[in-house]
């Protein structure tokens, strides 16, 4: 019996790609398959929120996670990271230096958003850094025909913002939090307002018209979502 991807807790985007919505802070993680691979977009918020991630993105590809993908370097996405051990890890240039050096303001950020400290402090010593990291773009090999787009789409919320193209009917273009459809989207101190909506504007000529936008929380969006939050932020920061 075919199992579905609603069944293992996931919502299917398109053929072979997923994504699903964590407790807490309704981050958003991905799922692209390839042949023999399996690429998760952002990590979760915790050791144990990695673990369990890991697990289903497993149990639904029938093998290891082999690719994990940090859209920026905030707790919500990355502190999950190291439940991924043997996985190749991408991120936009400058993620390393963030989630080398300033391990100490995650840790507080994350313990100011209500994670328990022994969480956050666990995951805070385990941080993995990126071995690849993306500074425009980056074609990504999944085999058996299946291609994923790696992009330094920023910056914007933060300096360090990746997106993640994957092409099909529809295609798919997982924003991180460039953009946000459950809330308001959120510019914290590492934030770049003054190039948010440019930020915005290069994600809608990488995905097009007819893309399907996952947001780093929230529901599935369109071009004409984005657009119009893109033009929400340039009134909210006073840039055209």
């Amino acid at each position: 019996m075919t199992v579905t991807w609603e069944e293992l807790g996931w919502e299917r985007v398109a053929a072979g790609v997923g994504r699903c919505r964590l407790p807490g802070w309704d981050c958003t993680a991905g799922l692209v398959l390839g042949e023999g691979t399996a690429l998760v977009v952002d990590a979760g918020s915790s050791l144990a929120e990695g673990a369990r991630l890991r697990a289903r993105a497993q149990e639904l590809a029938g093998h290891r996670v082999t690719h994990l993908a940090l859209t920026h370097p905030h707790f919500d996405h990355v502190f999950g990271a190291a439940a991924f051990a043997g996985a190749e890890v991408f991120g936009a240039v400058g993620i390393d230096s963030v989630l080398a050096y300033e391990r100490e303001e995650l840790r507080l950020d994350a313990l100011r958003n209500g994670l328990p400290a022994p969480e956050a402090e666990e995951a805070a010593d385990a941080l993995v850094l990126p071995r690849h990291l993306v500074s425009g773009e980056w074609t990504l090999d999944l085999g058996g025909g299946r291609q994923v787009l790696l992009a330094n789409i920023g910056p914007g919320h933060t300096a360090h913002d990746l997106a993640v193209l994957v092409p099909g009917d529809p295609e798919a273009v997982f924003c991180g939090d460039l953009v946000e459809e459950s809330g308001e989207p959120q510019a914290g101190p590492d934030a770049v307002p003054s190039q948010w909506p440019a930020a915005l504007d290069r994600l809608l000529a990488l995905g097009g018209e007819d893309a399907l936008y996952v947001p780093g929380h929230g529901a599935v969006v369109d071009a004409g979502f984005v657009r119009r939050q893109r033009d929400e932020l340039a009134a909210r920061f006073g840039v055209s």
